[in-house]
């Protein structure tokens, strides 16, 4: 019944404008074949997103300038982020910042995921975590790839629904900078050199607004896993402030769409 009553509602969203949700992701970096494969994760996202009623994804390469950037943003109802060093690229560009800015003002939901959050810089830190919730950046910051227990530390949040705890093997970033006020609520702990570091936040953001951030997702193959797609798909909904029902999404894809190379 509760699900019937979500699928309903979900309806009744998708019966009024859609939400459109912008997907950015950038060609591969340095790292090997089969991980931060940034364009593959955005469409499979994408595909995800689409078996929700009332959510109209669109996916975007950033690479070079990304001159359009602040008119896409502008357009947005949401915005995920799986780039190389996000943090330092959202601030590489004054109009790009302002226009992140100006969406977090007027409320619209912002996600980082792996890469996506990071700055080998401290100087654009403050900016993203401002605008993110979380951030994985400077010279102190700290990763492990390891098979890893990770801990879903709030099991009533919408972002958990359906989610137990599990293991993987990732590459996590860890004890990251998040809002001095203490407001972004961790959703998923690793536990890393022995003890439990967040990897996975959802934040109110004190002028209105949600971001989610996630910090594993360096192999593609990850995305196999439905405690990744559930996690990432509801936490997109989540910073759209669209409902999750109760048990979780269901996200079955097709093999072809986890595989490299087909588009």
């Amino acid at each position: 019944m509760r699900h019937t009553i979500l699928l309903a509602a979900l309806l009744a969203v998708a019966a009024d404008a859609p939400k459109k949700v912008l997907l950015v992701g950038s060609a591969p970096d340095t790292h090997p074949a089969k991980t931060h494969e940034y364009m593959a994760g955005v469409e499979l996202l994408a595909n995800c997103l689409k078996t929700v009623p009332g959510v109209e994804p669109t996916v975007v390469k950033a690479d070079a300038k990304w001159a359009d950037g602040p008119e896409l943003i502008g357009r947005a109802d949401g915005v995920v982020i799986f780039l190389t060093e996000g943090a330092k690229w959202v601030s590489a560009d004054a109009k790009r910042l302002e226009a992140f800015r100006a969406f977090a003002a007027r409320g619209g939901g912002l996600v980082c995921l792996h890469w996506g959050m990071g700055t080998r810089d401290i100087a654009p830190v403050d900016a993203f975590v401002a605008l993110f919730g979380g951030c994985h950046g400077g010279p102190d910051r700290k990763y492990k790839f390891t098979d890893a227990a990770v801990a879903v530390t709030d099991l009533k949040h919408p972002i958990t629904a359906g989610v137990k705890d599990f293991e993987v093997r990732d590459e996590f970033y860890f004890r990251l900078h998040f809002p001095e006020d203490g407001g972004a609520k961790p959703i998923l702990a690793a536990t890393l050199d022995g003890k439990p570091e967040t990897v996975a936040w959802a934040w109110e953001r004190p002028a209105g607004g949600r971001s989610f951030g996630f910090s594993g997702l360096h192999y593609h193959d990850n995305w196999k896993r439905v405690e990744y797609r559930r996690v990432v798909t509801q936490g997109v909904l989540w910073a759209l402030k669209l409902p999750v029902p109760e048990g979780g999404l269901a996200l079955e894809l097709p093999t072809a769409d986890y595989e490299l190379g087909k588009k």
